[in-house]
């Protein structure tokens, strides 16, 4: 069982990286030292459910933790 945790936590973390760094935009260089205009827009789309993705893999990567710790206990 612990085995499974561990392989599904490692599974969870690297889909959890990938989709965060989809998420990634204008966060570059310029966006540091204000070259970029930081206008307000609301998420459409894929970019809408690739946010909602990564609510799930981030609440799905918290439970294994939580059940992955509570199992060594």
């Amino acid at each position: 069982m612990n085995a499974i945790l561990a392989i599904g936590q490692i599974l969870l973390s690297i889909a959890l990286v990938a989709a965060i760094l989809l998420q990634a935009r204008g966060t570059g260089l310029s966006g540091t030292f204000g070259g970029d205009s930081a206008v307000y827009r609301s998420r459409r789309g894929i970019e809408r459910r690739l946010w909602q993705f990564t609510v799930v893999l981030m609440v799905l990567f918290v439970v294994f933790a939580l059940v992955s710790f509570s199992s060594q206990a």
